[in-house]
């Protein structure tokens, strides 16, 4: 397998109308507001959370970091994960820095950094819980603990930190977390022959390895993924040592989960399919698909390929939403996919961009960027409110808040989103996936660019290449490009065709030009000093169905517009929406509202409306002929529900 050089280039500015607003929204509401939630000032209540999760407002997570530091007495609070809500929200700010400078901002963060530095163990160790409260028990119940899953988003944001600002010590921070695991885990005597269970740290060695090029977190990113299964009685061994009591757990009930939850059952080359943790098993694609590109290891790579397959061909919403249910926030079995209580949490679909992004960097291929922007535009997006300020853990594809209410099955269900959550993992991550769009636009494999997502921008590459692209996407399919090459370099440029896109046009300086596809790309060769382009993209309204073996969404069909996938809601249609039906060649029409939830696309279809029963009729009566009306339904991007008034939302119809 060839190996690959890390992929770069030298700015990239987003220009997007729809991006912008959701960047700049990161900076202005939803840091500050997540800052004071994190330092326990913000007045919210997380009584809606569905996992239960907390019994009251307080986030305590900085304040964690401050009775490690010395600077307050007191308990651990929260979760044993509790600092990477802090991490995290640091990354955010990092990448914000590139697009929006805020002197103010970087005073926090400045002092931020100061405090972990100083909650830092003077051999490089830093989980709070552990240092507060139980010293003697680290690294000792890696199943539950997080403590590299924990130090791991450390790293991420401290790599990010140092790009971004120069900042030295928030690099040592990173540098002297990982050489603290180098001396504790490995298979020479003396080290601890194990792994976490929640992977991180294994992509974290990778983004550290990019920055330091100190081959040793390669290699002890390597270490914990090979390592992973190939003693399945790992983690209770440990448990068995630490203390068999269940009340020794860290968080109870984790030990109740097999093997394969943790992806520990047997070594990742034997794994056929992910199972699990969603987010465990996106973050370790992630760590294989980084590995994998820079060690050439071609068993970790055949693993990115099955996992991949199996959560996109079998798994997979059409959201981009993945793990299907409740318990454990798990994946279940292929082709599993109910709607009305469908887990999705946003967390899984930004660590799936994360996971699409790593096979790009790998393989030029355009299944990975589809997947990718229907991430971004639909499953991950609609983890955050239009305000910024409250956010959803659970992504279903069908709600009703008597339901919700009502059955204890869908109580993880919100038709709302919340200010905040006992386990805050969601809000965070993805605000630095906003906030980082701009890294996720471009992919530079040897001697091509690759654009795949059309999200507009100026972007800078080596030689002077410069590349603008100009659209209202996802609105509109009409994209633009200027390409100005002064030096005369010669290059490849690829752009995507899109799956939902089968007809295109494109123009080369005015003139029609007709190029095949290559695995989702056309390529041009360039080698003057500027070019025009134009794509076309088909942008109509489809009506779409799940293959047949999805039973939840047989005999029901769904719209989408390009990347866009188009939800009912109560606010804009009659309730109950259950009693709609929408034939597979009814009649669309599109249009763009601007005063609508901040400007959206909105579609009107064709539909029929049954009747509905009176109360007092029988609960069960012989069929009958329907007795039906002619309406139109109105859809809204899917990201976009629940921004307006609490009531049903559906995305699959009942098809005529």
């Amino acid at each position: 397998m060839q190996v690959y050089t890390t992929p770069k280039l030298n700015k990239v500015e987003v220009t997007s109308d729809f991006w912008k607003r959701y960047r700049e929204l990161v900076v202005k509401e939803v840091l500050p507001y997540q800052w004071k939630v994190m330092n326990d000032e913000a007045d919210i209540s997380i009584a809606d959370d569905p996992q239960n999760n907390g019994e009251d407002k307080n986030s305590h997570a900085v304040a964690n970091l401050k009775i490690a530091a010395g600077e307050m007495k007191g308990h651990h609070y929260g979760f044993p994960f509790q600092d990477t809500d802090v991490y995290k929200w640091l990354e955010a700010a990092a990448y914000s820095f590139g697009y929006h400078p805020n002197p103010d901002l970087k005073k926090i963060t400045d002092n931020l950094i100061d405090l972990i530095a100083k909650a830092q163990d003077d051999d490089g160790y830093l989980s709070t819980y552990f240092q507060i409260d139980a010293p003697e028990r680290k690294f000792k119940r890696l199943q539950q603990s997080h403590e590299l899953y924990t130090m791991g988003h450390y790293i991420e944001a401290g790599v990010a930190y140092y790009n971004a600002t120069g900042n030295q010590k928030a690099l040592d921070i990173a540098t002297r977390m990982a050489d603290c695991i180098d001396s504790h885990f490995g298979l020479e005597e003396g080290k601890i022959p194990g792994y976490d269970g929640h992977p991180e740290i294994e992509l974290a060695l990778s983004r550290l390895y990019e920055v330091t090029k100190n081959q040793k977190y390669m290699d002890l990113a390597h270490y914990f993924l090979t390592q992973r299964g190939q003693d399945p009685a790992f983690f209770d061994k440990q448990i068995k040592a630490d203390g068999d009591s269940v009340d020794r757990d860290l968080i109870p009930g984790m030990r109740d989960f097999p093997r394969e939850y943790y992806l520990a059952a047997e070594p990742i080359k034997d794994q056929k399919v992910p199972q699990g943790h969603a987010v465990r098993v996106v973050y370790l694609c992630t760590g294989m698909a980084y590995v994998a590109r820079y060690t050439g290891d071609k068993d970790l790579l055949a693993a990115c390929d099955r996992f991949w397959n199996d959560i996109v061909k079998r798994q997979m919403y059409i959201t981009g939403n993945i793990g299907q249910t409740t318990t454990g926030e798990a994946f279940t079995y292929d082709y599993d996919l109910p709607n009305d209580t469908d887990y999705g949490e946003t967390c899984a679909s930004v660590g799936m961009s994360f996971f699409a992004r790593q096979m790009l960097n790998i393989r030029a291929k355009g299944e990975y960027a589809d997947v990718l922007e229907k991430e971004l535009f639909n499953g991950a997006l609609s983890g955050m409110s239009l305000d910024g300020k409250h956010f959803f853990y659970v992504n279903p594809l069908e709600a009703d808040p008597a339901g919700s209410k009502g059955n204890p099955g869908k109580s993880h269900v919100l038709t709302h989103r919340a200010d905040w959550f006992g386990c805050a993992c969601c809000p965070a991550n993805l605000a630095r996936l906003i906030a980082s769009v701009d890294e996720y636009l471009y992919t530079v494999n040897e001697d091509t660019i690759l654009s795949h997502q059309f999200i507009a921008n100026e972007a800078e590459f080596d030689d002077g290449i410069k590349v603008s692209q100009t659209n209202h996407f996802p609105w509109s399919g009409d994209i633009h490009y200027e390409i100005k090459n002064p030096n005369n370099a010669s290059f490849k440029f690829g752009i995507r065709i899109p799956s939902w896109s089968a007809n295109y046009e494109l123009s080369v300086d005015g003139a029609a030009k007709s190029l095949p596809v290559e695995d989702g790309f056309i390529y041009l060769d360039v080698d003057g000093k500027s070019v025009t382009l134009d794509l076309k993209l088909d942008m109509s309204t489809k009506i779409m169905r799940a293959s047949n073996r999805v039973k939840a969404d047989y005999g029901k069909v769904a719209v989408q517009r390009g990347p866009v996938v188009y939800a009912a809601e109560e606010a804009d249609n009659e309730a109950p929406l259950w009693d709609y039906q929408v034939a597979a060649d009814a009649k669309t029409d599109y249009h763009f509202d601007e005063k609508l939830l901040d400007g959206v696309g909105v579609v009107k279809i064709a539909a029929k409306r049954e009747k509905l029963d009176d109360v007092n009729a029988p609960l069960y009566t012989e069929v009958q002929s329907e007795d039906t009306e002619n309406v139109d339904l109105t859809l809204v991007p899917y990201y976009s529900w629940a921004n307006r008034q609490d009531g049903q939302m559906r995305v699959w119809l009942n098809k005529d």
